[in-house]
């Protein structure tokens, strides 16, 4: 079985960044032509989506989205750092993500990539792949 670890950099308080092309690199590290790569985040307030790649405005729109229904100031939140927002944001994209490994490639559909979702930036964070043979 293989782990791989990644570092990325935010620069922003909430994006989505495009990691696509980190996996497909471990996959290819790996050798693992059919299995699965499991994607996980330790951290509370960042995690991934599965969405479009081409249109920016779905990424966008997520965000914004996102901030309306959970947003970054609201006088009910007691969270004493401040970020409840992004902790609810985190809960609802989910820490991980399973992509199905097929020929060594991700079966992703065409429009399709993987985001991490930053919601309490900008930060340092890592980020894990797990990549299983079956």
């Amino acid at each position: 079985m293989h782990v791989y670890e990644h570092h990325l950099s935010t620069k922003g308080p909430q994006q989505m960044t495009k990691i696509t092309s980190f996996i497909r690199e471990d996959i290819k590290k790996s050798g693992v032509q059919e299995g699965i790569a499991v994607v996980f985040s330790p951290h509370t307030t960042a995690g991934f989506t599965i969405n479009e790649n081409a249109d920016p405005d779905v990424v966008r729109d997520m965000l914004y989205g996102y901030e309306k229904v959970f947003p970054t100031h609201a006088e009910y939140y007691r969270h004493a750092e401040g970020n409840s927002h992004a902790h609810m944001k985190t809960t609802l994209v989910g820490p991980s993500q399973t992509i199905i490994i097929h020929n060594g490639e991700i079966l992703f559909g065409i429009w399709q990539d993987l985001y991490f979702c930053e919601f309490d930036g900008p930060r340092s964070r890592r980020f894990y792949v797990k990549i299983l043979e079956g």
